[in-house]
């Protein structure tokens, strides 16, 4: 079976790509009574290629962080199971407090959710007061599982 997933995983290169073509993550914290608490957000890549998203600072996810900064995310796509990719991340939120930082990150997300267009002045207005609520999450990542079941049409008898 390690056969069959290390052909189906992406390389670098490719969870590069897919990571920067997708726009929503689901992110899994920890409660205060050990259960997962589950969310979907858009997001934005960083420099280096880890997830970065921004939140409001009293939301619950930034509570169960503030606790224990270990958290999960999944970034999927397909309808039908032939066509499936995603990439599984664990690691520990980074929380970014800063406003200029929240404030950045919040324009990469923004710019990302409007196809890359130029917000504007009303935009960049948003974005300003929006900043002073939330907070920036950095997602450390310490174990990427990834995949994508198109790969698999390529393996001998499954074409």
């Amino acid at each position: 079976m390690a056969a069959g997933r290390d052909t189906v995983r992406l390389d670098e290169q490719e969870l590069g790509r897919f990571l920067a073509e997708q726009m929503k993550v689901q992110v899994a914290t920890i409660g205060a009574d050990g259960s997962p608490h589950l969310a979907t957000l858009f997001y934005a890549l960083d420099d280096a290629g880890r997830i970065t998203f921004w939140t409001y600072a009293a939301s619950q996810k930034i509570t169960n962080l503030r606790r224990d900064p270990r958290v999960s995310a999944l970034v999927e796509d397909g309808s039908d199971y032939s066509e499936l990719r995603g990439a599984s991340i664990r690691g520990t939120a980074r929380l970014v407090e800063e406003y200029d930082e929240i404030r950045a990150i919040g324009k990469q997300v923004m710019s990302r959710m409007a196809g890359g267009a130029d917000l504007g002045e009303l935009g960049d207005q948003l974005i300003d007061k929006q900043a002073t609520k939330r907070v920036g999450v950095v997602i450390e990542p310490e174990r990427v599982a990834s995949w994508d079941h198109r790969k698999m049409s390529a393996l001998p008898g499954q074409g």
